[in-house]
């Protein structure tokens, strides 16, 4: 089955036909080049055993090259007339569900309706595997990203286009201006890679900043080192709250009422961790040592 080739004059034309215009409130930008659809592609490695989640369906550019590879694409839409356009180029795609609605319940969580659509979906192929594969808007790829880690099923891959300096900030290194607590949840449980850095030029209507196409894999191996995930996220969010404050000064705050000082001075000590230095010097290991030592600590108070 054959799809439209979604070039920047068939996207103008049909928008032209249906009287509409890009949303620039919905984060509508649509991936023009077609080369780099193509190494979304490759990069998601689609197979018959995937269902895959995409936000953002736009036209369907990519949702059509997904359906002739996955099992299942279950793909968002929130803006009305966006979805029904994407509605008429996916009619011929039985593999393809749409829904029209907001992906987010909330910031801290994707709707209910979303997640139960691909759990359905996965029931209906035995071992199925869950990916996210999007030309994410930009306001909404943060929560998007940080919460699949959280839900069940667990993603299998994210590949995701966003914009540039947020991939830089997930893939960010300790020491680095970038090194923030979501580069440190993504990485203590994924495997990231930085795909290609693509320029507004790649787009319609063009953004005022570069993107990415940025690969998250999940690694059992990293993720098991993570014993209790949501007391994780809270306390790393909480240690980089002040990320300029010494990291004695940052621990005291986020447990305060919870640890004394002089059990945070001796914690530290018994990770080897010098009081003076900051959290954004720490790799991910040391940060994942100390929050550990954290919560064991604050059990032991609560139960003593």
């Amino acid at each position: 089955m054959n799809s439209p080739r979604q070039t920047l004059s068939y996207l103008q034309d049909k928008f032209r036909r249906a009287g509409v215009l890009p949303q620039i409130r919905f984060g509508q930008n649509f991936l023009i080049d077609l080369n780099l659809i193509d190494l979304i592609m490759r990069s998601a490695d689609l197979s018959t055993k995937d269902v895959v989640l995409e936000i953002g369906t736009g036209m369907g550019s990519l949702t059509t090259k997904m359906a002739l590879y996955a099992g299942s694409v279950v793909t968002v839409e929130i803006d009305p007339m966006m979805a029904q356009l994407a509605k008429e180029e996916l009619a011929p795609y039985g593999n393809v569900t749409i829904l029209q609605r907001d992906a987010l319940r909330n910031k801290n969580n994707l709707h209910d309706e979303v997640l139960e659509t691909v759990r359905q979906k996965m029931n209906a192929i035995p071992g199925s595997r869950f990916k996210l594969v999007a030309n994410l808007p930009y306001n909404v790829a943060t929560p998007i990203i940080s919460n699949l880690l959280q839900v069940e099923p667990l993603v299998d891959k994210m590949v995701v286009t966003i914009q540039k300096e947020l991939a830089e900030r997930i893939a960010a290194k300790p020491k680095t201006k970038d090194y923030s607590a979501l580069s440190i949840w993504i990485q203590s449980q994924c495997d990231v890679e930085i795909v290609r850095v693509m320029p507004p030029s790649v787009f319609w209507p063009r953004p005022k900043v570069d993107s990415a196409i940025l690969s998250i894999t999940p690694n059992a191996a990293l993720r098991a080192r993570v014993v209790d995930r949501e007391y994780f996220h809270q306390t790393v969010r909480a240690l980089f709250f002040h990320r300029r404050k010494f990291l004695r000064g940052v621990v005291v705050s986020a447990m305060k009422d919870k640890l004394s000082k002089e059990r945070v001075d001796q914690l530290l000590l018994e990770a080897n961790l010098d009081a003076n230095s900051r959290a954004e010097e720490l790799p991910v290991e040391q940060i994942i040592d100390l929050v550990d030592r954290l919560r064991i600590a604050e059990a032991n108070e609560t139960q003593s």
